[in-house]
Formats: structure tokens, sequence, C-alpha cells
């Protein structure tokens, strides 16, 4: 997960006069907050989307050019087509903020592809070159596990694929894991204040998806969202590019009993892969990430050698996962 510029004051300002107009998401708005019934949550396994990030952490630090990310992509790849997705998968390279070129690969499972009305989850797997947070200075060179800075999403989006190879959905749903998300300019560096440094692989898919014509109705992007303490705020660029989406799932979770983790309150702004699939794809996309700026912001973990899969919560994974899965089941 990047470090993040914030922007909080001016943000406020554009989302009050922005979004008072922004129409409900199509289907899923017709169903009342009082009246909505859940199908069996049963299906969705905490502790299988457990063993999905630790199979990801398993192949260590996932950066890109080195053997533990090509072998995790390899292992993405495979399981997402044994759950029953039409995997494709977008090569790229991408200039990063010292002028070093990364190679990546956004790895996309589709379900029903033939279907024109879709939304899109997303999630990114690589994980950061360096731990620059970390207390130990000696340590903060050297790449971290990413077991919630990365990993946690892609294990709740691979359980949630499991569930729509036995459910079919309503709508088509394509899951895309992006890369090259977390190798972005360290606060130390001459050009710590680009945000467009971060976020290669989703900037990259972004552009691919206009010059395709690729369109979805809605997008979710989870990230870190396995710490056994997360708090998921209302993020603000979220706010401002889908409230009506961000008001219905924090609703929805309240209904299926999660308002401890996704609080109804205003969170900050966090620049991340939804930014840019809402800012170039146009298509509104929303974050669930764990940010609190009466915290201090990200979990302590964050940008850590801490950051490993001791401190994954299967119960996070499961909450988070029912909620999404939730809402994929009412479109």
């Amino acid at each position: 997960m990047q470090f993040k510029t914030w922007q909080l004051l001016i943000l406020i300002i554009v989302t009050v006069t922005a979004c008072g107009g922004q129409k409900k998401p199509q289907k899923a708005s017709s169903i009342s907050d009082s009246q909505a019934t859940f199908r069996s949550e049963q299906g969705f396994n905490g502790q299988k989307a457990f063993e999905y990030v630790k199979a990801q952490t398993d192949f260590g630090p996932r950066v890109p050019g080195t053997e533990a990310h090509q072998n995790c992509a390899a292992y993405l790849i495979t399981t997402l087509k044994s759950l029953g997705a039409e995997v494709e998968v977008q090569a790229f390279t991408a200039e990063g903020y010292d002028g070093s070129m990364w190679k990546g690969q956004n790895i996309c499972g589709s379900y029903l592809p033939e279907l024109k009305d879709r939304v899109m989850l997303c999630a990114h797997w690589d994980s950061r070159f360096i731990a620059e947070e970390d207390p130990d200075k000696e340590a903060q060179h050297q790449p971290i596990d990413g077991a919630n800075d990365g990993a946690s999403g892609v294990g709740v989006l691979l359980e949630i694929a499991r569930q729509l190879q036995i459910e079919k959905p309503n709508v088509g749903v394509d899951i895309i894991f992006f890369d090259v998300e977390d190798q972005g300019a360290p606060s130390y560096a001459a050009s710590a204040e680009s945000e467009d440094s971060w976020c290669l692989g989703s900037q990259h898919w972004a552009q691919e998806a206009v010059a395709t014509g690729y369109k979805a109705r809605w997008g979710v992007l989870l990230d870190m969202v396995g710490a056994p303490d997360a708090i998921f705020l209302k993020e603000q660029f979220s706010l401002y590019y889908a409230q009506q989406l961000v008001d219905y799932t924090w609703n929805l979770a309240a209904q299926m009993g999660y308002s401890h983790l996704f609080v109804n309150k205003r969170g900050g702004v966090v620049t991340d892969d939804h930014v840019y699939v809402s800012r170039i794809a146009k298509i509104p996309c929303i974050d669930i990430i764990d940010y609190d700026d009466a915290r201090g912001g990200f979990n302590t973990t964050w940008h850590t050698h801490e950051d490993n899969i001791k401190n994954i919560d299967p119960e996070t994974l499961e909450a988070v996962g029912k909620v999404v899965l939730e809402l994929i089941r009412q479109q």
C-alpha cells in the first residue's frame, strides 16, 4: 500500500458539491435497506481465504522481477482457472519513480464473460520492495511479505471466485489482480509527492479499458482487509466517485452484523487503485481499506516486516468477503 498525499479540505469541498446528484447503483438500489434479505452466507469461508493469503506469502516477497513474483503469478492464474474463471493476463512495462522500468502482469478472471452487464472486483497482488516504515533501520531496505497489504484482498477475491463457481451470479463479474501497485516513491525520495508513481498496474489497466471499450457498472477495491483490528471507514475518493455505492455497502454490512468493522463514518483521503479505475476508466469504484486518521492512519504493520501471515485474521477476511459477495448477489 502506498504512501498517500492528503488533500482533505479540497476534496471535502468538491465532494459536497459534486456528489449530491449522483445516481444510485442500478438494481442494487432497488432493494430497500429494511427489506434486504440475505441468501445463505455459509459458503464463504474465512479460513479458506486465509489459506489463499498464506499461499501467496509462502512464495516470499512478490516484488516484480523476482522469482517469487513469477511463481505467484503462475499460482494466481492456475487457481483462477481451476475456479472456473476465463483468465486473461495483461503484461505491461511501466516507469517507476526513479526511472527504473517495472515489468508487471495484471491478471483478470471473468465470470459470464458473454454478459454486457458487469461489475468488477479488484486488489493488488505485488508486495513492497522495501520496508521503510519498519522500526529496525537495518531492515528497512528489505522487501516485505505484504500479507495484509496486497495478499489479503487477493485471498478474499479468490474465495469469492470459489463461490462464483458454485453459485452462478446474475451479472458478469471480473476479478482483477493489479500489479506494480506498491513500488512507489518512499517518503524520503525527492519524488515522494508524485502520487502517480503508485498504482502503475491499475493506471495501465484503466487506459486499456478505455481503448478496448470495457464497461462495468461499478467496482470494489479491497486493500488491507485482513488485520484483526481492522477498521473500514468511508474513504473520501470513494465518496466522491461513488457515494451511493459506498452508502449501500456500509448499510449492507451493518445489516449483516459487521458495523464494528464497516464504521459509518467519513474516513481519510487515500490515493489507491480505485482512483484510476474511476478517473480514467470512468467506472465508479470504491475502496474498502483499513485506514483511520484517529489512530494515526494505516495499520501499524503497514510497510514493515510485521505485515506477515501471523497478523492476518480469518474472521476479518470472512466479514469482508461475505459483504462483497452479498453485494454481488443483490444485483
